[in-house]
């Protein structure tokens, strides 16, 4: 079947960036982040350029669906460009500023969008990656699959709608994930409902061919859940979570982030007492500021709708690069390199109550 290049775009000055790649196959909308060497961070060219492919698509009746995947084998998208973010601020540029309204706009439009999409979280899937696939119906993981919200170890919070998916996480296993942003793999993906379906990388290629060749219903959402219980399955044995889950839900439980790191150190749930100290151990190294945010941002998001979480987070973030940890972070990370970051500030003891409450006012 030839490979036809969607003729219309939205905003056609972009012409695609060639960092997002599009083509329609046999009723399919197939998009790619195609920045392999970055690990598909995305810049604010590819947010625009992946919204508008996605509302051409909305209006075209021949499409039925789409499949958003990361080019290469090693990240289907690592997040947000952040050094480029934190260039733009340093210059006293906006496009920070645009950077999160929009890509935060286009993660709410993937979450309402009217046609099934697939989401194939091949390799990393990070940060702003968990955005877009996370708005998905269908969120694919293979072998080669790390999920993370890790946003805290550069002294930011979990955003493009974290509030809202991993405060519905069982337990409070979406609290231990935001506030130590720790790397996940398929069998957990699947066990805490952050991912529906696992294929092995090696049917990918397979999973292609039968898309192409998909005879359409009247259901185009049961035709794609369909192929996939051919060829994968959803659930996986031995998901670590699970057997965590008892010291997770105690720990995490706990009223602030003080006490969690406290008790991980002095008690003993089940059979966890090296996962508890490697778990108080990492916390320690992480901005005190971003996961006392990330803790009460969370909590709130369990009682808030979809659109407030994404309302709540755009109101932190437009506060954070002036009076939170994100620039030092990615200062002592990505560009100094020296990974001692000066936290402000630096201990838990120092970090007033009122100094979280006021990212927070005027909600």
């Amino acid at each position: 079947m030839t490979a036809q290049v969607f003729p219309f775009l939205q905003r056609p000055a972009l012409d695609l960036d060639t960092h997002v790649l599009g083509e329609v196959r046999n009723r399919i909308g197939h998009l790619t982040l195609n920045r392999p060497a970055g690990l598909n961070a995305l810049t604010l060219d590819m947010v625009r350029g992946i919204r508008g492919y996605l509302d051409a698509w909305a209006l075209d009746n021949h499409i039925q669906a789409v499949v958003l995947r990361g080019a290469g084998e090693r990240g289907f998208c690592a997040g947000g460009d952040i050094r480029s973010l934190y260039d733009s601020f340093k210059a006293g540029d906006t496009v920070h500023e645009q950077f999160f309204a929009e890509e935060y706009a286009l993660d709410q439009c993937l979450h309402h969008y009217r046609k099934p999409v697939l989401a194939v979280m091949d390799g990393y899937t990070l940060g702003g990656g968990m955005g877009l696939a996370q708005g998905a119906e269908l969120r694919l993981v293979t072998e080669r699959t790390r999920l993370a919200m890790p946003e805290v170890g550069i002294g930011y919070f979990p955003d493009v709608g974290a509030s809202y998916f991993l405060s519905r996480v069982p337990g409070e296993i979406g609290t231990y994930l935001g506030v130590t942003g720790v790397q996940i793999e398929a069998a957990d993906a699947l066990y805490c409902g952050l991912a529906d379906w696992f294929l092995e990388s090696e049917c990918l290629a397979t999973l292609d061919e039968r898309l192409d060749k998909l005879e359409w219903s009247s259901s185009p959402l049961k035709d794609l859940q369909g192929v996939l219980a051919k060829l994968g399955v959803q659930t996986l044995p031995g998901a670590p979570l699970n057997r965590l889950r008892p010291a997770i839900d105690h720990f995490f439980g706990l009223p602030d982030i003080a006490s969690m790191i406290e008790q991980l150190q002095a008690v003993t749930v089940a059979d966890s007492h090296q996962w508890a100290e490697n778990t108080a151990h990492l916390m320690q190294t992480r901005s005190p500021l971003a996961m006392s945010v990330t803790l009460e941002l969370l909590r709130r998001g369990r009682h808030m709708s979809l659109d407030e979480c994404f309302a709540m987070e755009l109101h932190l973030d437009q506060q954070w690069f002036e009076h939170g940890d994100l620039i030092e972070g990615v200062r002592a990370l990505l560009i100094d390199k020296d990974k001692k970051p000066r936290w402000n500030p630096p201990t838990l003891e120092l970090l007033e109550p009122a100094r979280v409450e006021r990212f927070f006012e005027g909600l």
